[in-house]
């Protein structure tokens, strides 16, 4: 990381600023802008988000907004309503009223003396999901958006469900805003209404978990704020940037495939963190990226990113099989469009010896697999947070548990880019299944690397509005869609298709043990081969910044990741430490902490015995003031219903002011 600790514009920071909504409700703000803004306005850029603008988001706001205002922007960090120092109660994500305050909070922003009126919004995660949402509704003074690890579609494609799955990270996510919604203003902005807006909070925020396990299928709920039902509302340009790591890497693909907006698109190998500071690596320089497209669409400047391809992919190369990787070896790539005319769809069959090929007499048999339900554990989170642990490590031990396809060894390299599919021609035993499908790049010493992956809730196999329940021992067909990816197979390497009956815990299981039969001469995967055409693409700068936060730390930030076995019982138990560190922020004699514990755990062949249990841990402090909130969410199932055990505490000082447990029971709806 390059660090300019002299900038090229003197820069002010506006520490804490209350924006008025239409309702009375005030809106908490940081702002940075060029010290002579108010003589020559500028355009400004909004990050709109629940993270607090003084503690959680702080140190990377420090080295990111006062870099972008000393190229002439105002930067605008502003708390969603009911977190950090806004007033209010936030009750979930992309509420109708966090959309419209965005909505205001942007044409407040036009209207201030040191903005020339123009506004874009940037944001990763949160930020890049409203980003989409709010430019939907086209608020006059929104110029562009930067939307980053973001999605369209927040049923079929976010940490909620996968192909009709029930994802753990769902139980995880939950439990982090949880946390986050406990969490009080902090007095020295606020002042004597601290304690009222906390109680506030604690009072009305909710149970997420039991409200997003109450809508199984693609409902309004999920509708709401999904931009793929109608692309075409969004008349800014998008710039969308996601990571092969991250969870949200397919969208980037599909707003390029049917956004009518101007529209760049960038993956890289990260995770699910801004460019600049993404794992694996490299890193890029990407506030000078994001600063050419907000030359372009906010200044008018012809910076040339308009005449550059609109999708820019790093091509990955073979990587030893790890759950952590620092750097990934690859290049970049570019494409004209997509569907890229550079790649091509190609079919592989399926034989019952287990082979996988393009041509060829293969056997055909009925091949039958009911995968121990420890299958998964080696499988990663589904948002990749760059975590030890939490990306896939070698897939031998999984695969042991699936049924695998394997070409030969190849003779040439091979590339894919894009998304794999699977043609599947099956039968169950049960009216109730799911099928995980691993594509797998098989080195020569036999450890096995996961490239890309696919779930199907076998229900949800005609619709993910109305599943249907399977009819056992009837034959089906369906296609299983995998992540998009690019990604190098080397020559000598071979292909592995690997099928599984379950993928805990990065899935919660069927309610019930499944045995599947599979008819492998009617099946098929299909791979996006593209044709290389040697050219070298230029590499991106390293990253920089500005200076960072001063922090001191009372315990460094660590991650953990453990798999535990009962050798007893066969209980599998995946266990997560995620200590955010307790820090001092130096400047606003401020300290904070925050630690997550996650534990998931199932036996080899009962799936009621499937639970997820997490406590989140937060402190905060500062001279004569000090909080402390525990979260705990515990989720078991049975063959009928999920069942959430749930209870916050708060304290004040040493006085717990708050103990409310919850314990509701949600019907399944055939997942």
């Amino acid at each position: 990381m390059v660090i300019d600790e002299i900038l090229p514009r003197a820069v002010r920071e506006i520490e804490h600023i209350e924006i008025p909504m239409p309702d009375g409700t005030r809106l908490a703000a940081r702002i940075w802008i060029p010290a002579d803004a108010e003589a020559t306005p500028v355009p400004a850029i909004l990050e709109y988000i629940p993270y607090r603008k003084n503690d959680k988001t702080l140190e990377r706001d420090h080295a990111r907004a006062p870099w972008m205002a000393a190229q002439g922007y105002a930067y605008v960090r502003a708390d969603l309503r009911g977190t950090g120092d806004s007033e209010g109660v936030l009750e979930d994500e992309y509420t109708e009223v966090e959309l419209r305050d965005g909505c205001d909070v942007i044409a407040w922003i036009a209207d201030q003396s040191w903005c020339d009126g123009g506004v874009g919004i940037v944001g990763i995660s949160w930020g890049g999901f409203n980003g989409l949402q709010i430019a939907a509704l086209r608020p006059p003074a929104l110029k562009a958006i930067v939307t980053i690890c973001s999605t369209d579609d927040r049923y079929a494609d976010d940490i909620h469900y996968m192909g009709g799955t029930l994802l753990i990270d769902q139980l995880s996510w939950a439990s982090v805003m949880f946390g986050i919604n406990t969490l009080p203003p902090d007095p020295a902005h606020v002042g004597e209404r601290w304690r009222a807006m906390w109680e506030e909070r604690l009072d009305g925020s909710g149970l997420w978990l039991e409200k997003w396990l109450g809508h199984q299928t693609r409902d309004t709920f999920w509708k709401h704020g999904s931009v793929c039902e109608n692309f075409d509302d969004i008349h800014v340009p998008v710039y969308a940037v996601s990571g092969w790591a991250d969870g949200y890497c397919r969208s980037v693909f599909r707003l390029l495939e049917n956004l009518k907006a101007p529209f760049k698109g960038l993956v890289g190998p990260w995770a699910h963190k801004y460019p600049h500071l993404a794992k694996p690596g490299p890193a890029i320089d990407w506030l000078s990226e994001e600063t050419r497209w907000w030359d372009h669409w906010l200044k008018g400047h012809d910076t040339g990113i308009m005449d550059e391809p609109p999708l820019r992919l790093y091509l990955q190369d073979h990587a030893e099989p790890r759950p952590h990787y620092a750097e990934r070896a690859g290049r970049w790539i570019t494409e004209p469009s997509w569907p890229s005319p550079n790649v091509t769809k190609t079919t592989f069959r399926l034989g019952s010896d287990g082979r996988l090929a393009i041509d060829g007499d293969l056997p055909d048999a009925p091949m039958d697999i009911a995968s121990p339900l420890w299958v998964g554990v080696h499988g990663g989170k589904w948002c990749s947070y760059a975590h030890p642990g939490d990306q896939p490590g070698d897939q031998r031990r999984e695969d042991a548990g699936s049924l695998t396809f394997e070409t030969v060894p190849l003779q040439n390299d091979l590339h894919m880019v894009g998304d794999a599919s699977l043609k599947l021609t099956f039968s169950v035993d049960r009216a109730i299944a799911q099928i995980a499908a691993r594509l797998v790049d098989v080195a020569p010493d036999g450890a096995g690397t996961r490239v890309s992956y696919g779930l199907l809730n076998l229900t949800h196999r005609d619709s993910h509005e109305q599943p249907e329940a399977m009819e056992p021992g009837r034959l089906y067909t369906v296609e299983v869609p995998f992540k998009h990816v690019a990604q190098i197979f080397r020559a000598g390497h071979r292909i592995r298709l690997a099928l599984s009956t379950s993928y805990f815990p990065l899935a919660w299981p069927a309610p019930e043990p499944v045995r599947m039969t599979v008819r492998p001469a009617d099946s098929r995967l299909i791979l996006p081969i593209r044709t290389d055409d040697g050219r070298e693409e230029p590499e991106f700068d390293p990253p920089r910044a500005a200076a960072p936060l001063p922090l001191t730390f009372e315990e460094p930030p660590r991650s953990e990741w453990k798999v535990r076995e009962d050798r007893d019982t066969g209980r599998v138990t995946v266990e997560i430490r995620d200590h955010e560190g307790a820090a001092h922020i130096v400047p606003h004699g401020f300290f904070h902490s925050s630690e997550g514990e996650e534990r998931y755990s199932i036996l080899p062949s009962d799936p009621s015995s499937a639970e997820g249990e997490v406590v989140w841990t937060h402190e905060m402090r500062r001279d004569g003031w000090s909080v402390k909130t525990v979260t705990e969410t515990r989720l078991i199932g049975d063959a009928e219903n999920f069942r959430i055990y749930a209870r916050l505490r708060a304290w004040e000082g040493k006085t717990l002011i708050r103990d409310v447990a919850w314990n509701p029971a949600i019907p399944r709806n055939l997942v």
